[in-house]
């Protein structure tokens, strides 16, 4: 069976697993059985009271996109179905989880790609029209200026253009970088040692950075500057979420290779990918599927651009970034194509 099948009791320790929850959990028969199942699923979307629930109603039920994250840090998305029923004669319940990672992952890259290319194209075009009357209404105050017969008055149309200013340039960093990419060869653990060393010479904080890289990725051709503006706006959102957290904060950066990847319709043989995982207290639900949109933000002084300004860099090397959160745990993963580097 392609289903995870597990039976638990009333105490919610697992009695029976089948191959397919073996596989999922990574865990022998002999270890699951006997062993409550929140030693193996540390969090979850459902609720460990519906269980209980269930059990003492005799009542099953479903539920559709649930995330189960495990000890080892790993996490899937599956549907599942609870059915009451009588094991070894004493009430239990018969879970059943059908991972749909996969065609979840394609469907949701699919239309989030599809909404943040039109709402690039709909800022576009709104930054054409708010630049084209601010250089007009900058452009009358400073001749207003120099007509004015008292000069106290110049204060008001100083206003009028710093803030024209400001706007102009809050729309440019809406639109995000509009220089041509400098690609070069180099390694992409030189990019991610300076985003580190950063992070180490701030002392404001006492958030702790961790390593784990993959000596045998090969050197890749990348804009130096665009990566490293990219990998610092995510570990600068983990920094700023840990600062407000009263336990200590940490940062891993991690990367590994990964084969045969498709990125936006197109399969890649080789791909690194890059993961900045902090211990934070998650993503808001509200915000998951407009992270990378501009304005889009919990922070009550951020403006929210920085994921939009990381996503368009990464866009240039032609990969992608996806964002897996619960509590306790984000984990951002970005995804570079990897050249073959001809002589």
């Amino acid at each position: 069976m392609a289903t995870a099948v597990l039976v638990v009791d009333q105490k919610l320790s697992i009695r029976y697993a089948n191959l397919a929850a073996q596989s999922m959990l990574e865990q022998s028969d002999n270890q699951l059985l006997g062993s409550p199942i929140s030693q193996f699923v540390t969090q979850s979307s459902l609720e460990p009271t519906h269980l209980k629930n269930a059990l003492l109603k005799n009542e099953g039920f479903s539920d559709s996109e649930v995330l189960f994250a495990f000890s080892d840090n790993r996490h899937v998305l599956g549907d599942l179905t609870v059915t009451n029923f009588i094991f070894n004669e004493m009430p239990a319940l018969l879970i059943e989880i059908k991972v749909i990672d996969q065609q979840k992952r394609i469907s949701q890259e699919s239309q989030q790609w599809a909404q943040q290319q039109a709402a690039r194209e709909l800022i576009r075009g709104l930054a054409h029209e708010i630049k084209n009357p601010l250089g007009g209404v900058r452009g009358a105050a400073q001749l207003l200026q120099k007509q004015l017969p008292d000069p106290e008055l110049s204060e008001f149309t100083q206003i009028i253009i710093e803030q024209s200013d400001r706007l102009t340039k809050l729309v440019d960093r809406l639109l995000g970088p509009n220089a041509l990419p400098n690609f070069q060869w180099l390694n992409i653990h030189r990019v991610l040692e300076k985003i580190c060393a950063l992070v180490e010479f701030d002392h404001s904080h006492n958030i702790s950075i961790g390593r784990d890289y993959d000596p045998s990725i090969p050197d890749m051709r990348m804009d130096q500057d665009m990566l490293q503006q990219a990998v610092l706006n995510i570990v600068r959102n983990s920094v700023q979420v840990l600062e407000n957290q009263n336990y200590p904060g940490k940062i891993n950066i991690k990367t590994r290779i990964k084969r045969q990847l498709t990125i936006h319709g197109v399969k890649h043989p080789l791909v690194v990918q890059v993961k900045i995982i902090d211990n934070g207290p998650g993503i808001p639900v509200e915000l998951k599927d407009t992270l990378f949109y501009p304005m889009v933000t919990s922070k009550a002084n951020g403006t929210g651009l920085g994921l939009s300004i990381a996503q368009t860099l990464v866009d240039h090397h032609k990969g992608k970034i996806d964002v897996e959160s619960w509590a306790g745990h984000t984990e951002f993963k970005i995804y570079l194509p990897i050249d073959k580097k001809e002589s």
